[in-house]
């Protein structure tokens, strides 16, 4: 083995760090070169690959020092793998286990005992440790060595998708690598790496066809550098055949502007999610990165695609291949790219139906939803789609994996696939299926995109919150966009990571996003809805919080320009907001609906805000408009609160002030704005039948209500959240 300094790697990253490994003593080590591997995605993927070390440790029940396997359990990632995320089992007893395996009926190793070793597993757990074991375990458990690494690097899976990728991995290699040809993972696979390990010392580690690599070391830092050395020498060869402007056979047509690709997809995305949402509903990711586009663009594109993906754990995110749509933006229109879409997708649920149905088992699965996760658009990029956005984002990743595997491939050989019988076999695995099986029921909005206009303060704030706790993908919007962007900041540190910023349409945003938008502008609202659909894919529900309340002076009135203002924001602003949401709506096809705040105002005549009430008056008409206009798509209610004045940008500290001594209230200009809110609420309490503060927190369950299918049949109807407000009852 001809070693790379730390410096000298090119195509990953050295990130061993000395000073660190030495403070870290046996589970701890194994967790951090866990770490440092996955923090390249050059060295595995998402969720992809497995470590492991074995430890020697005191037995709770005899006392006696004992060798445990802790090896990375079955989900989650290295990258941000912790001691908990590891399984540990007894060495000894995983042994034992071969006569287990042997007294079964095994006739292949694709059989009912394959299977059943996986519960036995369970007998061999140390300390009681609750993390399901790998598939993968007995791999590390029958190499001899302490430290074994298990990955699924881009370059070496290149060279084990070839057809000669035997050869190769001698000549690669220069003769430090063994070799077995695809096999499903399990117990006969790690049986045939653990043949080929001891047959020959001088190894380093075993390409693993189809599937990957694994390596072994005596020390913690040398397995890492082993597994670098194995990735940087596939990657080097790869380099050196490169075959630049011919990659793929050249380009056949030409990428879209930025601009115009960006009003193909904003087009496009809803009709797509809505065709593809025939069960259930999707979340996309859009790629139109260089390397994405230089795979769609190609003269190879369309057969590579079809040959599908090589490695089980691009397949199994991918399905067993993408839907590829024969189009030349140069040529072709919208209508033409949604007629051929139209077209491929329906080929693609026959295709895939033919595939399972020539595929299947006795014991099969039923079959899965045969729509495509992954859509390929020459001149526009990779579209990926999943329950959510980290679904679809880690689907556009996989596929981005599986074309530079195709790549390196097919630079030094041909590529080739899993046949589709193997390939079902890990798709319709009992064991994948079970998995699925034991995950949590999904919640109510986990596969909707709900947008929260006003979401910077007060009612949109706890409205955001009260979505996102529901598992909705969530838009904070609001004419601030700096108090869009944290609410938005919340949501991700509660819920999961992202930028939180809409735009691009690529894969940098997670459950919710922040975007400034000005309601009374339509341009303003069509930019706003561009946007979410270039991050997400389409839209459900939209809940409308924003508002505006113009002090009036001491004799009730207003400037006549803040009666535009007024009506321009609380009626104007939420009938663009509607009407423009209805056109996404109806390309989708997928039922919706639409919550706009109005306030029980509308119902109650007084004293000293003509324009608001009124405003808030023709907004619940607005109501009625829209529902029967939306119908039945889209469902249309209102949500009239009364005086909210926690966290209300319509109660600054001024206009609290102005109230407190309206009424003549006891207050100090000393107090804190929070005190003097509080002591205005206390009083507008006093004025209701339940005699309660109305909080930001009761109107946006109400919001949450309206939005849900809880309310399926209610439409063009205003709920009053007041406190009990008797003025204010219906007459």
């Amino acid at each position: 083995m001809s070693k790379f300094s730390p410096k000298e790697f090119k195509h990953v990253n050295y990130n061993w760090d000395d000073a660190v490994a030495a403070s870290l003593q046996g589970v701890e080590e194994l967790v951090y070169r866990s770490n440092v591997l996955g923090d390249d995605q050059r060295v595995t993927n998402t969720g992809g690959g497995n470590t492991s070390a074995k430890i020697m440790e005191i037995d709770p029940l005899t006392g006696e020092s004992v060798e445990v396997l802790w090896v990375k359990g079955s989900g989650g990632d290295i990258r941000t793998a912790k001691k908990e995320n590891f399984s540990s089992l007894y060495q000894g007893k995983l042994d034992a286990l071969d006569d287990a395996y042997q007294n079964f009926d095994v006739k292949g190793y694709k059989t009912a005992g394959e299977d059943a070793m996986i519960g036995m597993y369970k007998h061999c757990t140390f300390c009681l440790n609750p993390r399901a074991s790998s598939i993968d375990t007995p791999l590390h458990s029958m190499i001899a060595e302490k430290h074994v690494d298990h990955l699924h690097p881009n370059s070496v899976i290149a060279v084990a998708s070839c057809k000669d990728q035997e050869l190769l991995a001698e000549k690669i290699w220069g003769g430090k690598m063994g070799y077995i040809p695809w096999m499903r993972p399990g117990w006969e696979a790690a049986k045939k790496c653990e043949d080929i390990y001891k047959g020959d010392s001088d190894l380093l580690g075993i390409l693993m066809g189809q599937h990957g690599h694994t390596n072994w070391s005596s020390e913690s830092k040398s397995c890492y550098e082993t597994s670098l050395w194995v990735i940087e020498t596939a990657a080097r060869y790869i380099e050196e055949h490169d075959k630049g402007a011919m990659t793929f056979g050249g380009a056949r047509v030409e990428s879209l502007s930025e601009s115009d690709r960006k009003d193909l997809l904003a087009q496009f995305l809803p009709t797509a999610r809505g065709l593809l949402s025939n069960k259930v509903k999707f979340i996309g990711t859009v790629q139109t990165d260089d390397q994405a586009l230089r795979f769609v663009n190609s003269v190879d594109a369309q057969r590579l695609a079809k040959l599908g993906t090589s490695c089980p754990d691009h397949f199994l995110r991918t399905k067993i291949q993408p839907l590829y749509l024969d189009f030349d933006p140069a040529n072709d229109d919208f209508d033409t790219l949604v007629a051929k879409f139209n077209e491929g997708l329906e080929q693609y649920r026959i295709d895939y139906k033919a595939y399972y149905d020539a595929c299947k088992r006795d014991n099969s699965p039923a079959m899965r939803d045969p729509s495509p996760t992954v859509i390929l658009i020459p001149g526009v990029g990779i579209i990926g789609w999943g329950k959510n956005k980290s679904e679809s984002r880690v689907t556009t990743e996989f596929y981005n994996c599986a074309i530079e595997v195709m790549r390196g491939a097919e630079a030094i050989s041909e590529y080739t696939a899993l046949p589709q019988q193997e390939a079902f076999d890990i798709e319709y695995w009992e064991l994948e299926e079970a998995k699925l099986q034991r995950m949590p029921a999904e919640k109510e909005f986990a596969r909707n995109v709900v947008v929260v206009v006003g979401a910077g303060s007060g009612i949109g704030k706890s409205t955001a919150h009260r979505m996102a706790k529901e598992g909705a993908h969530v838009v904070c919007v609001d004419l601030n966009a700096d108090a869009a962007q944290e609410t938005a900041d919340e949501l991700l540190a509660i819920y999961g990571q992202g930028i939180g910023v809409a735009g691009t349409g690529i894969s940098n945003c997670g459950p919710a996003i922040a975007l400034e938008g000005n309601i009374t502008s339509r341009e303003s609202v069509q930019d706003m809805y561009k946007q979410i659909i270039l991050a997400y894919g389409g839209i459900d529900n939209v809940i409308v919080t924003a508002g505006i309340f113009v002090p009036s002076d001491t004799a009730g009135y207003i400037p006549d320009e803040k009666w535009g203002l007024t009506f321009d924001i609380n009626v104007k602003g939420l009938f663009i907001v509607a009407d423009e949401g209805n056109k996404i709506w109806k390309q989708q096809g997928l039922k919706g609906s639409l919550v706009l705040t109005t306030s029980v105002n509308a119902a109650v005549a007084k004293r000293g805000s003509f324009a608001y009430d009124t405003s808030k008056a023709a907004a619940n008409h607005l109501v009625r408009e829209l529902a029967v206009d939306m119908a039945p798509l889209v469902r249309v209610n209102g949500l009239a609160p009364a005086t909210v004045v926690k966290g209300s940008s319509m109660f600054p500290r001024d206009r609290v002030i102005g109230s407190l001594a309206k009424y003549n209230l006891e207050y100090s200009e000393e107090w804190e704005t929070e005190k003097l809110r509080n002591t205005l609420a206390e009083f507008y309490a006093k004025r209701t039948l339940t005699q309660e503060p109305i909080t930001p927190e009761d109107q946006a369950e109400a919001a949450y209500v309206l939005a849900s299918n809880k309310l399926s049949k209610s439409t063009g109807q205003i709920i009053s959240v007041d406190g009990g407000l008797h003025e204010a009852f219906l007459r």
